[in-house]
């Protein structure tokens, strides 16, 4: 074997230190997508073995009690909350997930320093989401249990650096100790095992899990992702925050504003409120922010979310078996 871990009797679960840390039976892990990453998604991941997430990003905070109170009802295994910290209001979000026991948070876009203390002193498992090995150091000096390091392959917010994950998690694995989680371009087996060999311990999904009936996106989103060919999407909004989505009516206006040099606040203007909404939940494929990652392109069908984690963990199976037979 080309990484740490061990196959339980049969080949039905994987033993390492992920599956340990949040007590799951394969380290496959759902992002926790905006629009997407709904209590019914979070369940069905967390009931197939892997880790189910909910997206705090599009929920307000009484949103988000509802959403951990039916996924408490819907599934006995461990999930999670994502909480990008970059949303106003963010201390309102944590108290909810204190309140309501959530055992573990993905953290992203921010300062892990801000809020890991206040989890870990709730008992509450923290892991944070980087794109480069200086944050994921400094994230392990934060006192996280774990980082997600994610390349630029990724759907959604991306880091400035632009490392593809094929480069970045070689280098955070040897920048960092604890348990690292390999994210952006993975929707298969093989590339599973692939950032496994390469020193992750886990995989992050978010693209793959869109495309399943228990996705909350809107039905015309998912469809586009599984048309969606090579290079249809694009890193867009540097000046901003980056961000990858598909290539559509409302990031044409994006880059005719950019070619002309508009400043940072005209771009604001442009993007206004709720364009994420209005592509991804709503369904304009026109005028909407349609995040979504590279590895889209590969993505040819919408399947349950259960399946897909089973389809995922044989694959990675096989390959493990034997390498190069694809």
């Amino acid at each position: 074997m080309l990484f740490e871990g061990k196959f339980t009797a049969g080949h039905s679960a994987f033993d390492n230190r992920i599956t340990q840390l949040f007590g799951i039976q394969y380290p496959i892990i759902q992002a926790g997508m905006i629009w997407a990453s709904g209590w019914r998604l979070a369940a069905a991941v967390s009931n197939a073995g892997g880790l189910g997430i909910i997206g705090a990003g599009s929920m307000y905070p009484d949103i988000l009690r509802e959403h951990i109170r039916k996924c408490k009802k819907a599934t006995e295994k461990p999930f999670a909350v994502n909480l990008p910290l970059l949303y106003p209001d963010i201390d309102k979000h944590v108290a909810v997930i204190i309140e309501e026991q959530v055992p573990i948070v993905f953290t992203s876009a921010g300062n892990p320093k801000t809020w890991t203390g206040k989890f870990k002193e709730q008992g509450i498992k923290v892991v944070h989401v980087v794109s480069s090995a200086k944050f994921a150091k400094k994230s392990e000096d934060a006192g996280v249990d774990a980082v997600v390091a994610e390349g630029f392959e990724a759907g959604g917010h991306n880091g400035r650096e632009e490392t593809t994950t094929l480069c970045l998690i070689p280098a955070v694995r040897e920048a960092i100790s604890i348990p690292l989680i390999a994210a952006g371009g993975i929707a298969t087996g093989r590339a599973m095992y692939a950032m496994m060999a390469l020193g992750a311990e886990g995989v992050q999904m978010g693209s793959r899990f869109v495309c399943s009936p228990e996705a909350s996106s809107n039905a015309a989103f998912k469809q586009a992702i599984v048309s969606a060919g090579e290079g249809d999407t694009i890193l867009t909004l540097k000046k901003l925050t980056p961000v990858r989505v598909i290539k559509n009516e409302f990031y044409r206006q994006v880059q005719q504003a950019e070619d002309r040099c508009m400043d940072i606040a005209g771009l604001t203007d442009l993007l206004g409120r709720a364009r994420a909404k209005k592509g991804m939940f709503d369904g304009d494929m026109n005028e909407g922010e349609l995040e979504i990652g590279q590895v889209s392109s590969i993505i040819k069908e919408i399947k349950p979310a259960a399946e897909i984690v089973v389809e995922v963990w044989n694959e990675f199976l096989q390959t493990a078996q034997n390498p190069f037979s694809h």
